[in-house]
């Protein structure tokens, strides 16, 4: 398969940026169906924004590097939490499990307020929302952030974690998937080896 050569000029005459695969490209509904098939482990990732704490549950969490301790996840324009999400420079990414699936759907729902319940969540000494009794997570710095689409990719370093329920080697554990737009519960009964 061959690239598409850059173009010399890569804005148009608006100064937008020129889609190079014009033509080329899958269409929306093309690329939808293949990642339908595609389950998403499922992650809430938390900020402080200027009017209060924000929440959205992402499918694209995943490890880089474990030294240094990076992690990469997306965030939609279409999303109220991303604004603050990309203003903020650190988030708290929770890697959930099925007995967190509450906490995906809040965070996953619009128009509600995703922190009215003060029993369900608190903050860390360094100022941002964690939801209480989740399986694990991890308060990042941002270190980058690149628009792809209508998202942005955003690396982050990790600082800090904390886990509530440990999953050892060769447990099968209760993970959340996202797959086919429903809700799954990975364990010992889907293990295939």
């Amino acid at each position: 398969m061959t690239t598409p050569a850059p173009l010399s000029n890569p804005l148009d005459e608006n100064g937008a940026e020129r889609d190079r695969f014009a033509g080329a490209s899958l269409s929306p509904d093309e690329f939808k169906a293949l990642f339908r098939g595609h389950p998403g482990g499922v992650a809430v990732i938390t900020a402080e924004g200027p009017d209060g704490p924000v929440a959205l549950t992402a499918t694209s969490v995943s490890s880089v590097s474990a030294q240094p301790p990076l992690l990469i996840f997306s965030v939609s324009a279409l999303s109220s939490a991303t604004p603050a999400i990309l203003a903020a420079d650190t988030v708290v990414v929770h890697l959930l499990d099925s007995e967190d699936l509450g906490v995906a759907k809040l965070a996953s729902t619009s128009g509600i307020d995703r922190f009215a319940d003060p029993e369900s969540w608190s903050r860390l000494v360094t100022g941002e929302p964690v939801y209480n009794g989740v399986r694990a997570w991890v308060r990042c710095a941002i270190i980058e952030r690149m628009n792809a689409g209508g998202s942005t990719v955003i690396a982050a370093h990790a600082l800090q974690s904390g886990i509530n329920r440990d999953v050892e080697p060769g447990e099968h554990g209760d993970a959340l998937v996202y797959h086919n737009r429903s809700w799954h519960r990975l364990g010992d009964h889907s293990r295939i080896d």
